[in-house]
C-alpha cells in the first residue's frame, strides 16, 4: 500500500471531502490537479479523477484538460488520450494539452496528427499550440508543416516578441536542415536568451558547421547576460567532434565543471568518446569510458564498437560487444560491426560464425520521409501501407530505368 503525505494534493482533497463535500468546489479540485501535475506519484491522477467523478466535477472542461496534463506528466499517455476523448466541447487549450503530451513522450508524428485534427475541427491555434507544434516539427523533421506555421504566424502578426515561439521556430529550421534561415532568424532576433544561442550553436554543429558553432559560442561567452547550460556544451562538444578538435573538446569538458559548475552528463561524454574514436584514439576513448563517474550507456559502447570494427581491433570490439550485451541482452543489431571487426583482423572463421547467426535472425531496416506535410515510415518487407503496391511499382520502374541507363552508357 502506498503511503501518502498529508500535504499531497489527494490527501488534502480527501480531508476536505470527509469534513464535508460542500467545502470542495471546481476551483479547489483544479488547484489540486495543477499541484498533481508538478509533484504527484503516477497513481494520483487516476485517484483524483475518481474523486472528481464522485463529486460531480468530471465533466468540467478545465478539469478534464488539466487531467490530460496530469496523466501525461505521470507517464500515462493512454489515459491522457482517453481523457481527451471524453471532452465534449474541445477548445484550443484541450487540444494543446494532448499535442504537448505526445511531444513530451517523444511521439512527434502523433503530435502533428493531433495538430492537423485540431485544424480540421476548426479550432484556431494560439501561440502556445503553435510553439509546441513547432517542437514536434523539429523532432519529426517535418519542415513543410513548420514553414506553414511560420507563414501562419506572419499573417497573424505579433509573434516577433514571443521569445518562446521565436526560439521554437529557429530550432525547427535548424533541426530540419535549413541552417541559413535559422541563422537569419538568429541574427534578426530582438532578444536572445540561452535557448536562442544554444539552438543556433547546436544547429551549426548538427550540420557539420563546426567553426561557426564554436565562433558563436565564443561570442556567447562575451555576452555577459547569457550563461551557457548543459545543452549548450553538447552543441560545442558535437562541433569539436565534427572538426576533430581533440584538445579543445577536452578543455570544454573540464570548463563545464570548473567555470560553470555543470556536471558533465552522458551526452557530453558521448560526444568526446565519438571524437576520440573518429580520431583513431581508441585506447584514450576506452580509458575515458572506464573512468566516467556515470555508467556508460549503449550509445557510447556502440561508438567504441564501430570504431574498433573499422580499425580491426577485435579485442576491443569484443569487449564493447560484451558490455552491450549486458546492457541490451536481447539485441542483435551489433552483429554487423562485430563481423566487420573480425574481417578486418583476418579472423575469417569468427566472421562466418557471426554471419550465420545474422542469417538466422534478421532485423528489418526502417526509414521515413515527409511528403505534403505528412511523415511516412517504411519498414523493410512491410506491406501494411495503403499505397504499397503503387510505391512498389514506382520502385520497380526506377530500377528498370536505372538498368537501361547503365546499358546505354556501357
Amino acid at each position: 500500500m502506498q503511503r501518502r503525505s498529508k500535504s499531497d494534493p489527494l490527501s488534502r482533497l480527501l480531508f476536505l471531502h470527509r469534513a464535508g463535500p460542500s467545502r470542495i468546489d471546481g476551483h479547489t479540485v483544479l488547484l489540486a490537479l495543477n499541484q498533481c501535475v508538478k509533484t504527484s506519484p503516477p497513481t494520483q491522477p487516476r485517484q483524483l479523477h475518481a474523486l472528481m467523478f464522485r463529486l460531480g466535477f468530471s465533466s468540467l472542461s478545465a478539469l478534464q484538460t488539466t487531467l490530460i496534463s496530469a496523466y501525461s506528466q505521470c507517464g500515462n499517455l493512454a489515459d491522457a488520450r482517453r481523457m481527451f476523448g471524453e471532452i465534449t466541447h474541445r477548445n484550443v487549450v484541450s487540444w494543446t494539452a494532448l499535442i504537448s503530451a505526445y511531444v513530451n513522450h517523444n511521439r512527434p508524428d502523433d503530435a502533428l496528427r493531433v495538430f492537423r485534427q485540431m485544424q480540421a475541427d476548426h479550432v484556431e491555434p494560439d501561440r502556445v499550440a503553435l510553439t509546441i507544434a513547432l517542437s514536434a516539427c523539429a523532432d519529426a523533421g517535418a519542415r513543410e508543416t513548420g514553414e506553414w506555421i511560420h507563414a501562419y504566424a506572419r499573417r497573424a502578426g505579433g509573434f516577433e516578441d514571443d521569445l518562446f515561439f521565436y526560439n521554437a521556430l529557429l530550432n525547427m529550421y535548424a533541426k530540419c536542415g535549413d541552417v541559413g534561415t535559422s541563422r537569419r532568424l538568429f541574427d534578426g532576433a530582438r532578444r536572445r536568451d540561452v535557448t536562442t544561442w544554444t539552438s543556433m550553436i547546436v544547429g551549426h554543429a548538427l550540420h557539420g558547421q563546426a567553426e561557426d558553432a564554436l565562433l558563436l559560442f565564443d561570442e556567447m561567452k562575451r555576452s555577459c547576460a547569457v550563461v551557457p547550460n548543459g545543452v549548450t556544451f553538447v552543441g560545442v562538444l558535437m562541433a569539436c567532434s565534427h572538426a576533430g578538435f581533440v584538445g579543445e573538446a577536452r578543455r570544454h569538458l573540464e570548463s563545464m565543471s570548473w567555470d560553470y559548475g555543470l556536471e558533465p552528463r552522458i551526452s557530453h561524454y558521448g560526444c568526446v568518446v565519438d571524437l576520440l574514436c573518429r580520431s583513431g584514439l581508441l585506447k584514450e576513448a576506452h580509458t575515458l569510458i572506464e573512468s566516467m563517474p556515470i555508467r556508460p550507456n549503449a550509445v557510447i559502447w556502440r561508438t567504441l564498437l564501430a570504431a574498433a570494427s573499422l580499425r580491426g581491433d577485435s579485442g576491443l570490439a569484443c569487449h564493447a560487444r560484451r558490455s552491450l550485451l549486458e546492457l541490451e541482452p536481447g539485441y542483435d543489431g551489433d552483429d554487423v560491426a562485430m563481423s566487420n571487426a573480425y574481417a578486418a583482423a583476418g579472423l575469417w572463421n569468427e566472421k562466418e560464425n557471426v554471419r550465420e547467426k545474422m542469417e538466422q535472425k534478421r532485423v528489418p531496416g526502417c526509414s521515413s520521409i515527409e511528403v505534403e506535410s505528412r511523415v511516412h515510415e517504411f519498414v523493410s518487407a512491410d506491406k501494411s501501407h495503403a499505397l504499397w503496391r503503387e510505391m512498389h511499382g514506382v520502385l520497380r520502374s526506377l530500377a528498370e530505368n536505372s538498368r537501361l541507363s547503365e546499358t546505354v552508357l556501357s
